[in-house]
């Protein structure tokens, strides 16, 4: 099958190549984003593989499916960018990655966070210039903290487990309680009562209307004065302005993230 790939990168090039050493399919490589305007590059691909910034409105669509294309490949668990009922109503196959490692998310929220409590990275660069004072390089010990964890399924669960490794207290909010955790010791409580008693909260539920900035100016103000946030959930579960006005102002101390609001990649629980 002849499949256009958009919004390619080298390691996409390289991993999908690999992949498909022995499936014999004609991958064609394009550096743009899917839109509008680049529907084009995509004609008589039966296939077309994207990932979290290409755009699949229903005129894209539309557009595609009048040029012969029958199938989207997601290379992302999130499908936010994809209008589904266009889709279905265009005869259109949507796939997407069923989940992410939750090993390899957990482990790399655990990262962030020794990363912002001894501010690795400010030593890294100081290190490098010959300067090596500890000035303003001082953390906390993580052993005793209070981590909150807000979504415990496959993600929070990893990191709630690492967490305790390192005798962190543990809380969570989650609709659906997860057994496993509970019999780790973690303590389900009200998202208020999380925000006011966690040195360090970290997010890793689903993007839904309800969670949709969840954390807002009002939640901030319950958190601690110079608490740790992690997102490595979804954008959109925090709102950016709020979040900012609150680094500037001290209520945050600490802020982790590899997801923004324009980057939805919904990874699952």
């Amino acid at each position: 099958m002849r499949v256009a790939v958009f919004s390619t990168k080298n390691y996409d090039r390289m991993f999908l190549e690999a992949a498909n050493a022995t499936c014999g399919h004609e991958l064609v490589f394009f550096e743009p984003r899917l839109t509008e305007e680049t529907t084009l590059l995509a004609a008589q691909f039966p296939a077309v593989c994207v990932f979290v910034n290409d755009q699949l409105s229903a005129s894209v669509l539309t557009a595609l499916a009048g040029q012969g294309t029958r199938l989207i490949a997601l290379r992302s668990a999130g499908f936010n960018n994809v209008d589904l009922i266009a889709a279905r109503d265009l005869g259109l196959t949507v796939v997407r990655v069923p989940a992410y490692s939750p090993y390899a998310v957990a482990e790399h929220t655990v990262g962030l966070i020794p990363t912002l409590n001894r501010k690795i990275h400010r030593a890294y660069a100081r290190v490098r210039e010959g300067n090596f004072a500890l000035d303003g390089l001082l953390g906390f010990d993580l052993n005793g903290r209070t981590v909150g964890v807000i979504g415990t399924g496959k993600i929070g669960a990893v990191v709630a487990r690492i967490m305790k490794g390192f005798g962190c207290q543990l809380l969570a909010h989650d609709p659906f309680p997860n057994p496993d955790c509970e019999r780790l010791g973690v303590k389900y409580v009200s998202r208020p009562h999380l925000f006011a008693a966690s040195d360090i909260v970290t997010l890793h539920c689903p993007l839904t209307p309800e969670t949709h900035h969840l954390i807002d100016a009002q939640a901030l103000g319950q958190m601690k004065s110079g608490a740790m946030l992690i997102n490595t959930g979804c954008g959109a579960l925090i709102d950016t302005q709020a979040v900012i006005e609150a680094l500037k102002s001290g209520q945050i101390g600490h802020l982790g993230l590899d997801v923004y609001e324009e980057d939805e990649r919904r990874r699952g629980q």
